[in-house]
């Protein structure tokens, strides 16, 4: 079994990736800023240095990982009130993500999962899913930082020997999940009306524990190495097929009024919300028969569980 080395381990996606790491009888070693919020059984390793600074000079003696999934990053937010947000992006998703793979390297690690984004392809898919090979047109500060982060490791790899492994999921949802799929089943569950019955475009979707899944896939597969890799669920829906599934587990009802999408993207123009507006109604599939093929992979829980058990975690803590 390996020791694997899980930067944001305290997270949202950090916390499900240990523990199936740790089911899977490996051993893990949790790199946070903070320290608390890891799973039980996971090492942790608290290191306060801004964007992975002094990383090497700070690795302690006893660590000796066979790999890095690095899932630490400066995230999505809608509003940024940042006055440069790409140069903020870029120095924690870029240098940052660079400083944690050349001290990987100089410990002796040898593969590193680097967890990117859909984003750093691109927004919609252009009339069909988006595969790996696609040419990528990322649309924003987070999206273009987390391609050249891709580009960086890809290069470095190349130069070093590190085996490098990207990931790209799109909406990630499961119990803990925040932000905008937070507030949608906020909204739900308090019956609220939802201008969404008209959408039909179809969104991918991955539950946290088959991106879990599919990420140690990536640390012990030998033919991962080099790869890219698109991740998701398998199961598309539009945003109205959603609200309705996740009003079903919440025992809620789902009220969608069918605005028209013309009305909405009007709506948009009008809040300055325009680009919300077009990834709530614009089509972003994503072609996953790569992982499935390469790495035999195959997601282990349905949407319809995914979305039941975070419903449940929804009702138990709200």
């Amino acid at each position: 079994m390996s020791h694997v080395l899980v930067t944001g381990a305290n997270g949202f996606v950090g916390r499900a990736l240990c523990g199936a790491l740790l089911q899977g009888g490996h051993t893990v070693t949790g790199l946070v800023r903070q320290p608390g919020g890891c799973l039980t059984g996971t090492q942790e390793w608290v290191h306060t240095g801004q964007n992975f600074a002094a990383l090497a000079e700070a690795w302690p003696d006893a660590l000796q990982a066979d790999c890095v999934v690095h899932l630490a990053a400066r995230v999505h937010v809608m509003q940024d009130v940042a006055s440069d947000p790409l140069a903020e992006f870029r120095a924690t998703n870029v240098d940052g993500t660079l400083r944690v793979a050349q001290a990987a390297r100089a410990k002796g690690v040898r593969r590193m999962v680097f967890v990117s984004s859909i984003k750093a392809a691109a927004e919609a898919d252009a009339g069909r899913p988006l595969r790996e090979d696609a040419p990528s047109l990322p649309q924003d500060p987070y999206g273009q930082s987390k391609y050249e982060a891709e580009q960086a490791l890809v290069q470095y790899g190349k130069e070093s020997g590190l085996e490098i492994v990207i990931v790209r999921p799109p909406l990630v949802y499961g119990p803990d999940v925040r932000a905008n799929f937070l507030h949608l089943m906020t909204a739900i569950s308090k019956g609220l009306p939802l201008p969404l019955g008209a959408i039909r475009a179809k969104r991918s979707l991955v539950y946290v524990e088959n991106l879990a899944d599919a990420l140690v896939h990536c640390v012990t597969d030998r033919q991962a190495a080099g790869q890219r890799f698109h991740v998701a669920d398998g199961e598309d829906l539009t945003v109205a097929e959603l609200a309705r599934s996740l009003a079903k587990h919440l025992h809620a009802p789902a009220r969608l009024v069918p605005v028209p999408v013309s009305w909405l993207r009007v709506a948009g123009r009008l809040t300055g919300r325009s680009a919300q507006v077009d990834r709530l109604i614009g089509s972003l599939q994503v072609d996953t028969s790569h992982i499935r093929t390469a790495l035999g992979w195959q997601p282990p829980f349905s949407t319809d569980q995914g979305l039941a058990a975070t419903a449940r975690w929804y009702r138990a803590a709200h």
